[in-house]
């Protein structure tokens, strides 16, 4: 959680443990590249989904900006979810080495885009890496430099 409202912290905890099945204490510390704004946080294990599910309970409230990663396994390809209240949600499909994986028919879509005139190819291209999500939530993320990190396990 990069930023959220002290008021929301709780209602964050509450949606993350619904998810997981476990009760959820997050350690939050302000976040200087907001002030008045709090971060935390935290690793958790689950089944493939968990990373969707996660988002989806956290996307609701506008004011908050995350970002939720699950890595790949023999099952599933890896996700990530970028979330800021200007851009709204991000979601890319990750392989094994952390590179975002971008479907065939998304990058025809983004050539016919270019090619009608409606945008630029390099600007379809940086939306489809996330880019613009990239540089909202980076002064955040490492404005979180030593805050501590809460490990959650859930038996899968």
């Amino acid at each position: 959680m990069h930023s959220a409202p002290r008021a929301l912290c709780p209602h964050v905890e509450w949606a993350v443990a619904g998810v997981l099945g476990t009760r959820v204490n997050l350690d939050w510390i302000r976040q200087p590249a907001a002030p008045g704004t709090w971060r935390s946080e935290f690793s958790w294990q689950g089944r493939a989904g968990t990373a969707s599910q996660l988002a989806s309970a956290l996307r609701g409230w506008h004011l908050l900006r995350f970002e939720v990663t699950a890595e790949p396994c023999p099952t599933a390809e890896g996700e990530r979810y970028s979330c800021t209240p200007d851009l709204g949600i991000f979601h890319a499909v990750t392989g094994i080495h952390g590179d975002i994986l971008i479907p065939e028919d998304r990058l025809r879509a983004a050539l016919t885009r270019s090619q009608r005139g409606e945008t630029d190819l390099e600007g379809e291209i940086a939306r489809l890496l996330g880019k613009p999500w990239d540089d909202e939530l980076e002064p955040f993320r490492y404005a979180g430099e030593g805050a501590p990190v809460r490990w959650l396990h859930q038996v899968v």
